[in-house]
């Protein structure tokens, strides 16, 4: 007598070898098959209204997404499939926008019941959702398996690259609650596009699929995971079709610059340790600085100075005010007036001709028309090699070509020196990222963070700053806060501050940076 085989045994080849099935097909949800739902899914998300039948619910606030609960029918299956994945060969993600752990593209893998959950997405799930939106979507998806553990997170975006059509997630967790973060927070937009505030928060359960349309408003994060014996595990990725028309992205109107206060050498007198007001200390720094194009100073204010300001900036009468928008920055800030009076006064200090006086001594660079400028041999050069090429030459040159016009003269001239700063008061989930629009970004500047309330500071806290090249993905330096100040020739780069997963009994209050733009 015999029987059949459960689909997860194993088959015998000619060599009387055994080998795994190559593919283990699952059971989708029912719904996907009643062509009654499907239809009355897609006449909801074209009229953007909401939709409950069953096991799917379709909500268009603040954007449109589905969500279909018990999407795989055997259990068994997804029991194997958990198991496969978690044997997978997981890569650290870290930069500005994300911390989490990520496998490499599922495409090609061969285990039995990734490859079948692979098939079933690219074709019966590639095939409805085509229906639903009325586009086609093509046969090729991207899809990998993504792990989530204690203080992982992936900041606000919008998932928007060319040919992205529609996100999907499949989670595959254990019984899950809203404490243990790692929601799917949904944002609203502003009249500019711009994600504004979280509305609605999703919590990851087993076996359940959400799918949403990549669009210019489908701003969207995983908040940080809180628990730290849980594994928010789930298989993800796009559809690819025909990507939707845009209006062009929306650029911040540029802060407004302010030239140095006409403050002397007393107000350094005051306020500065005397080491680096010695001459041949400054040349010392000077050195460093260009050798490593950063220095740290510490203990940079006299004592006295820097527990009046320490202090003062712990009052609770101080406004701080949330800045955003949260695909950009998230952190608090305050305005300069009705600050406490020491706290007005450093900042007058930080911003005085004396300042960057001193900046220009520590960095070699011409902050100041007093200093000097490390551009002079050059220009003596390109004088040298116009004068030796007007000797040579057997014609005389037109006259369009010897003179050069105005904008080109301006354009060589050295240009006053601004700055401007911010007062920033960080917190836990607090950062900042790097965007395509920040124009500043790719400017000469020089950085200046001031630290206050970082006693006792330790690595594990967060609140790094770390920089990287323009156009480039690996960061070239990261530090933590020192507690004092620690100024930075950014040179043209952009530059990332990720000051995250900051306890809360751990605020950390930074003044700066001064002298350049914020990074975004």
């Amino acid at each position: 007598m015999t029987s059949k085989r459960r689909k997860n045994d194993t088959e015998t080849v000619g060599t009387g070898k055994k080998k795994d099935k190559r593919e283990e097909t699952p059971k989708i949800s029912e719904i996907t098959e009643d062509t009654d739902v499907r239809d009355r899914v897609k006449v909801a998300w074209l009229k953007k209204e909401h939709l409950s039948h069953g096991s799917i619910e379709l909500d268009c606030r603040p954007f449109p997404h589905c969500v279909i609960k018990n999407f795989i029918r055997n259990e068994g299956f997804l029991e194997n499939l958990e198991k496969e994945l978690l044997d997978l060969n997981f890569h650290e993600k870290s930069n500005d926008l994300y911390k989490f752990k990520q496998s490499d593209d599922l495409k090609k893998r061969k285990e039995a019941h990734i490859a079948g959950l692979r098939a079933v997405l690219f074709e019966r799930f590639r095939l409805w959702l085509s229906s639903v939106f009325a586009v086609e979507l093509e046969p090729v998806v991207d899809v990998s398996c993504a792990k989530y553990e204690y203080t992982d997170v992936l900041l606000c975006h919008d998932d928007e690259l060319e040919g992205r059509r529609i996100a999907f997630i499949l989670y595959l967790v254990r019984p899950w609650e809203s404490s243990d973060g790692g929601t799917l927070d949904l944002y609203s937009v502003d009249g500019n596009n711009q994600p504004k505030d979280i509305v609605k928060s999703l919590v990851p359960s087993w076996n359940t699929l959400i799918f949403f349309e990549v669009s210019p408003v489908s701003f969207h994060q995983v908040a940080e995971v809180l628990s730290k014996d849980k594994c928010r595990l789930s298989v993800s990725g796009w559809f690819h079709g025909r990507s939707l028309e845009r209006l062009p992205r929306y650029i911040e109107p540029a802060a407004p610059r302010s030239p140095h206060l006409p403050r002397d050498e007393e107000l350094l007198l005051e306020w500065i340790n005397p080491i680096y007001l010695d001459v041949a200390y400054q040349a010392q720094v000077q050195e460093e600085f260009e050798e490593s194009s950063e220095i740290l100073l510490k203990n940079f204010l006299k004592e006295d100075k820097f527990e009046q300001v320490n202090e003062a900036l712990k009052q609770s009468e101080i406004q701080w005010v949330k800045r955003g928008p949260p695909n950009k920055r998230s952190y608090r800030w305050a305005e300069q007036q009705g600050l406490p009076p020491c706290v007005s006064a450093c900042w007058e200090l930080l911003s005085s001709e004396a300042f960057f006086l001193l900046l220009s001594n520590f960095t070699g660079l011409k902050l100041h028309f007093m200093a000097a400028g490390d551009d002079t041999d050059e220009e003596e050069e390109e004088k040298d090699e116009e004068r030796a090429a007007g000797s040579t030459d057997p014609e005389p040159r037109a006259a369009p070509e010897r003179q050069k016009s105005e904008q080109e003269k301006s354009a060589k001239e050295p240009s006053t020196p601004l700055c401007r700063g911010e007062l920033r008061c960080w917190g836990h989930g607090d950062y900042t990222l790097i965007h395509d629009t920040n124009v500043d970004s790719m400017e000469f500047a020089l950085d200046l963070l001031l630290y206050f309330g970082c006693e006792g500071w330790q690595a594990d806290f967060g609140g790094f700053t770390s920089y990287i090249a323009s156009g480039e993905d690996e960061e070239l330096q990261s530090h933590d806060p020192p507690g004092r100040i620690a100024p930075w020739r950014q040179a043209g780069w952009g530059a990332r501050r990720t000051p995250g997963r900051i306890p809360e009994a751990s605020p950390r209050r930074a003044l700066g940076p001064l002298g350049s733009p914020a990074p975004p």
